[in-house]
């Protein structure tokens, strides 16, 4: 999947599982770490790692599987790492503590509403 592709992907699974402040930022040309993050808040640690799994699960079905994960034990900031796209999953304080968005004030953003909105992308498994 085009690293794009997978940006999206994942804000869709997100979006379906009402992630707070969804936002994907395009930092290609501002690192060599990754192509995308995904980043999302959820309301608790407990919907945080909600969110986490259902991302790793969803991708899972499509043959996406991270190459590193962290932040499992805490639950206030998991990150995802696919190699083109890493997802950041901030429980509400964590991220506002470390403010990605501003760190990476440079990246340029990718609108989410169409995509979201005509996404024709529904959850399978016992989560649906």
């Amino acid at each position: 999947m085009e690293s794009k592709d997978l940006a999206v992907r994942i804000a869709q699974v997100l979006d379906k599982k009402k992630a707070d402040s969804l936002k994907v930022l395009k930092v290609r040309d501002l690192t060599v770490l990754t192509d995308y993050f995904v980043i999302a808040t959820g309301s608790s640690t407990t919907h945080v790692r909600s969110l986490a799994e259902e991302a790793e699960y969803q991708l899972g079905l499509e043959g996406e599987k991270p190459l590193r994960s962290e932040g499992w034990d805490t639950q206030r900031w998991i990150l995802l790492d696919y190699g083109s796209v890493i997802l950041h999953v901030f429980c509400p304080d964590a991220r506002k503590y470390y403010d990605l968005e501003h760190l990476w004030a440079d990246a340029e953003p990718v609108e989410l509403a169409d995509l979201l909105e005509e996404a024709d992308a529904p959850l399978t498994g016992p989560e649906a």
